[in-house]
């Protein structure tokens, strides 16, 4: 197993999360979106 080291680790892929991960990475932050659900598709529902 590899250790990843994140500056920013969001907790659920909703449209929330899903901007402050984008804006986060545009800022130059290796971000990590945690997400439980296996499918995208609720997020835009």
């Amino acid at each position: 197993m590899t250790k990843e080291k994140y500056d920013v680790v969001i907790l659920g892929g909703g449209i929330a999360g899903y901007s402050a991960a984008i804006r986060a990475s545009q800022l130059g932050k290796n971000v990590a979106l945690v997400e439980k659900s296996k499918s995208w598709r609720h997020m835009f529902t």
